[in-house]
């Protein structure tokens, strides 16, 4: 079967204590967040990460780790309407300098310190899944106009 799909990846980058947030400033999804991006026709998925973090936040990857998957309706809540798939990944291994896009600004924000910045609203659901050995799915499922998110 097929389906109208969009596909894009996110990639928590992290250091010790701390992980590389992008201030994001688009609407759809405003505040700090992953950086990441979509898949170009015919790019594989470890490409698409790699390129996407050189592009966002200057550094360049090295063995992401596919931790997850991010997948909620492209349209009106209904997955009918097509799905947008989100390839979660994970790393530690990186060279050069941060920079930011025009997607956002680059900050390396230490855990005890995420409740102190603009957090988009699924922020620790997110990062729960990638972190949690025992879980690999989020997924929103919209009931009665209300965006639910499901972890398995």
């Amino acid at each position: 079967r097929t389906e109208k799909v969009e596909l894009t990846v996110l990639c928590l980058i992290h250091n010790d204590n701390e992980f590389l947030l992008q201030d994001r400033l688009k609407n759809d999804w405003k505040g700090y967040t992953l950086p990441g991006g979509h898949i170009e026709v015919g790019e594989s998925i470890i490409d698409a990460v790699i390129r996407e973090m050189k592009e966002e936040t200057g550094l360049t990857i090295k063995n992401p780790k596919l931790c997850g998957v991010k997948q909620f309706p492209i349209k009106d809540g209904n997955y009918e309407n097509g799905r947008y798939i989100v390839f979660l990944f994970t790393t530690n291994q990186f060279h050069g300098d941060v920079i930011s896009s025009e997607e956002g600004s680059m900050h390396w924000v230490k855990k005890e310190d995420l409740d102190k910045v603009n957090l988009v609203s699924d922020f620790y659901e997110l990062l729960e899944v990638m972190l949690d050995d025992t879980l690999s799915e989020f997924q929103y499922i919209v009931q009665n106009n209300k965006w639910n998110v499901i972890q398995k």
